[in-house]
């Protein structure tokens, strides 16, 4: 029996999960939030919860702990590590836990599973913006393979008469 084994396996050893895990939580702060399985954001929302709590903490000590975990191997990550201790950290100062939500979105269609939405309780998403110029693009591109299926038939029986 399986009493008090709190890890979720995912499906994958446990150096694939460790690297799962890490690029999750470093998605998850570089965005505030991400699309995923319900399973990865599950287990996800532990580490990305105990990696606030070591932001909020903000020591050189606790520093090292986040950059352990999420594993800064490029400038990117570096920037990761930044935000989460100057940004995340005081953003959640007075708050004693639950700093990220899980809202369910449906299926997946290729395998049906289950796919949630993992964010920061208070994240400031900006929506993105379909332009007009888009819309106008696909009618005339519309138009014109319309056109061009009219013209088929006539170039078809012009060169039957050739």
């Amino acid at each position: 029996m399986r009493h008090q084994k709190k890890t979720d396996k995912l499906g994958r050893k446990s150096d694939h999960r460790a690297a799962l895990m890490s690029n999750v939580v470093a998605s998850l702060i570089d965005n505030d939030r991400i699309s995923t399985t319900l399973r990865i954001a599950r287990s996800a929302r532990r580490y990305a919860d105990r990696m606030v709590t070591l932001a909020k903490k903000g020591t050189l000590h606790h520093r090292r702990l986040a950059i352990s975990f999420l594993r800064p191997s490029g400038p990117d990550r570096k920037e990761t590590v930044e935000r989460l201790f100057d940004v995340l950290g005081p953003r959640f100062a007075s708050r004693q836990g639950g700093y990220t939500r899980i809202l369910k979105t449906g299926t997946r269609r290729g395998d049906n599973a289950p796919t949630c939405i993992l964010e920061f309780v208070d994240a400031e998403v900006k929506a993105k913006v379909v332009s007009a110029k888009k819309e106008e693009e696909v009618k005339v591109e519309a138009n014109v393979s319309g056109e061009l299926q009219s013209q088929a038939p006539e170039t078809t029986e012009e060169a039957k008469a050739e």
